[in-house]
């Protein structure tokens, strides 16, 4: 005897089956429709309850995790970072990252997106099917405080050490007290033992954790336990909130300096200064720098606000100073203004000189040809 519709109900929600329990009666009908064979019935019917169960099991598990904001992975922009890019992050979003207790640290400027990756990381974990907690350093220093003044310092460790993945957020962002290197040096002694994953952002370089959290020794047996199945990614680039302000535009000779991004924007095909070709006419290669080619004793160009005696003899000749010009307008080389300024320069206090060396008998040997 088959079961009525509400003895199926009842059969359903003993076995907790609720998506299979609401859904039933609709597949039946789709199933009667389109000819389903009992096997297709079936298999979609248990397939839309463990969607649903994995899909309320990420709902809960995000909420006890404690996220500030959930972002992904997918979220986070690459295109401003120089030192970091998502193939360096593939290990961190796999599996074995938590099941072979690895660990994190990222660091740099405020506004990089190191809770965005953070959080990114952990929600991937929670997708892999481990739990995770998020928490600032200050709260859990301050949790783990009051817990040793009230006795209760192991029942309260067990909140931090229990997740598989924990996210310490903000370390060196507010002042701690006396007995902050004891309360994260628990935790994390903890977490090494039992290779547990943790990751930690914080916007301070780490030989000043031992400032930060007030014990120089215990900060750098934090820092060794994190990193011996750990690694240290810094984050560069302009910051995520006020990039449109444009506050961290570098100037134009930071800009030379800077790395290529990974975004693929190259460097510049000729950076400055730009050595010049070897067939530059410079005859007279100790007396050009080498980056530009241009002499280097500016007064025999009577830069120094005097005229070179009448009679001797200028290390570079006329001729030369415009063939250089000549070379320089005509070629892709690149120089910066300031130098194209100071050749400008040159070559008026060297067209002087010939003038006044032309009235004078010893002209001849102003300039030599």
């Amino acid at each position: 005897m088959m079961p009525g519709d509400d003895k199926l109900d009842a059969l359903l929600k003993r076995l907790h089956l609720a998506s299979a329990r609401r859904i039933w009666r609709q597949l039946v009908q789709r199933a009667e429709k389109e000819e389903w064979s009992y096997r297709d019935f079936l298999a979609l019917l248990v397939a839309e309850e463990i969607a649903q169960r994995q899909q309320t099991r990420l709902g809960r598990l995000s909420r006890w995790a404690s996220f500030p904001f959930l972002k992904t992975i997918d979220d986070f922009d690459f295109t401003y970072q120089s030192t970091v890019r998502l193939s360096l992050l593939g290990s961190a979003l796999a599996s074995d990252f938590v099941t072979e207790g690895r660990c994190l640290i990222l660091t740099g400027k405020p506004g990089r997106g190191k809770t965005h990756l953070a959080v990114a990381i952990a929600y991937r974990a929670i997708q892999n099917g481990f739990d995770a907690l998020f928490v600032t350093a200050a709260e859990l220093i301050d949790d783990l405080s009051a817990a040793f003044r009230e006795g209760r310092l192991a029942a309260a460790l067990a909140t931090y050490t229990h997740p598989a993945l924990l996210v310490v957020d903000e370390v060196g962002y507010l002042t701690y007290g006396t007995d902050a290197a004891n309360m994260l040096f628990h935790v994390v002694n903890d977490r090494h033992r039992r290779k547990r994953s943790m990751i930690f952002t914080t916007n301070k370089a780490l030989n000043t954790w031992g400032l930060v959290l007030h014990d120089e020794d215990l900060a750098q047996a934090i820092i060794d336990r994190v990193l011996e199945r750990g690694r240290l990614l810094t984050l560069d680039g302009p910051s995520m909130r006020t990039k449109h302000l444009g506050l961290d535009e570098p100037t134009p000779t930071e800009a030379l300096l800077q790395p290529a991004r990974i975004s693929g924007i190259d460097r510049p095909e000729f950076p400055e200064p730009t050595t010049i070709s070897r067939r530059s006419p410079a005859s007279n290669p100790s007396n050009t720098t080498r980056s530009t080619g241009l002499p280097r004793n500016r007064t025999s160009f009577g830069l120094n606000g005097k005229s070179p005696r009448y009679g001797a003899r200028c290390s570079v000749t006329l001729p030369e100073i415009t063939a250089w010009l000549r070379l320089t307008a005509s070629s892709r080389i690149r120089i910066s203004w300031s130098v194209l300024h100071w050749a400008s320069s040159a070559a008026a206090s060297a067209i002087a000189v010939t003038r006044d060396c032309a009235n004078t008998p010893s002209h001849s040997r102003c300039f030599h040809t």
